[in-house]
């Protein structure tokens, strides 16, 4: 797919996907250097809140891929952000929207985190009003594609808020969220990770180099989508067990369903999803770089791949010297291992090429993939209720 002409990429009803994937690598690097070009703004603007109160909830939030953002960072940065200044949650603004008092503390000082592609989605716009009328102490930072939509119109000129725009080819034009979802994964990470700069551009350059590779080695992703398979299952653990959720997310809809996708965490498999396994099912697991938890994704690869019921069951990660799955890999080569947040990257550029080749193989159109039209880009048809405080 990669290596096709826009011609043929057209008739296949995938040039834009299959270009907004390929692309992915730089749009990482401009996202870095957009970060390092606010940076002396984000930091004004976060001292200036954690001046005022001891302590701040930070709630990161969207819906379907941009709530999966915060389901991805939150782990990493319950250990790896300014946990002395931030308490992070990850919510989704359907849950708020929905039920609001359940998730929204009036007396809390609270900083939203609002995730958006389009910037115009019912439930983010509701998410912000309700957060404005229930929330005495509200902050926001919108992360966004769109520069132009009302998510990011809205808070443009409030003095409580902060806008931090991703590269614009990051506004993903195909159905499924691909460059949208990493950009703004990555943002959060270079916003909160109290990684040095030096460091946070070590990762960059490393992830950008490993996103190349899947690239280069579609021939054997092509192998293993060549595979007899009807179901796929995403597992991980931390924040890789949140990826896997996005990773799910992609081949359901790039397939329209056709094929069916669960995911879990690589010990929550057995406890019952497990039971979805069978002999037209291939199992991934995103493996953890840190030396406790791989023992747990090393211990269900093996057990699966024992079973003997699956035709292909495979980790997807960097090697590591005498800590590695016994059966198949696709493993991203690196001097140094990466910290799991941002192995996310290469391992979700994996699955995307995973769901894309999937899509053309039973015969559907990555660019349009719902052919019934009731599945869109932007969600269509919700009903947002008036809220009585």
């Amino acid at each position: 797919m990669f290596s096709k002409n826009d011609d043929e990429l057209t008739k296949m009803g995938a040039v834009i996907t299959t270009r907004e994937i390929q692309q992915e690598p730089k749009l990482w690097q401009q996202t870095f250097k957009l970060y390092q070009e606010h940076e002396q703004e984000i930091h004004d603007f976060l001292t200036k809140i954690t001046a005022k109160w001891s302590k701040v909830r930070v709630v990161f939030t969207g819906a379907g891929s941009s709530a999966y953002v915060g389901n991805t960072v939150l782990p990493y940065l319950k250990l790896h952000g300014d946990r002395s200044r931030f308490d992070f949650e990850a919510i989704d603004t359907t849950k708020i929207v929905s039920t609001p008092r359940d998730y929204l503390e009036e007396d809390t000082p609270t900083i939203l985190i609002s995730y958006a592609r389009s910037g115009n989605s019912p439930e983010s716009v509701a998410t912000v009003e309700l957060a404005k009328k229930l929330v005495k102490n509200l902050y926001q930072i919108a992360i966004t594609c769109a520069p132009d939509a009302r998510l990011a119109d809205d808070l443009k000129d409030d003095p409580n808020a902060l806008v931090f725009l991703t590269p614009i080819k990051s506004l993903d034009q195909g159905f499924a969220m691909t460059g949208s979802f990493s950009c703004m994964t990555l943002a959060t990470l270079l916003i909160f990770d109290t990684l040095a700069d030096d460091k946070k551009a070590a990762c960059v350059a490393a992830i950008a180099k490993m996103g190349e590779s899947v690239i280069a080695r579609e021939d054997e992703i092509q192998k293993i989508v060549d595979t007899d398979f009807n179901r796929i299952v995403y597992t991980g653990s931390g924040c890789l067990g949140g990826l896997a959720q996005e990773a799910r997310l992609k081949i359901l809809e790039l397939t329209a369903g056709e094929v069916a996708a669960l995911f879990d965490t690589s010990m929550g498999l057995r406890h019952g999803p497990k039971s979805f396994l069978n002999s037209k099912t291939i199992v991934f697991n995103f493996v953890s770089n840190d030396d406790y938890t791989r023992q747990y994704d090393l211990d269900i690869l093996n057990e699966i791949k024992d079973d003997q019921i699956v035709p292909l069951v495979m980790a997807v990660g960097q090697p590591k010297d005498g800590q590695n799955f016994a059966g198949k890999s696709f493993t991203f080569a690196g001097e140094d291992l990466l910290p799991d947040a941002y192995m996310a990257f290469p391992d979700i550029m994996f699955a995307q090429t995973i769901a894309l080749l999937t899509s053309i193989k039973v015969h559907n159109k990555p660019d349009t993939p719902s052919p019934t039209g009731t599945v869109n880009r932007v969600v269509k048809g919700v009903t947002i209720h008036e809220l009585n405080k």
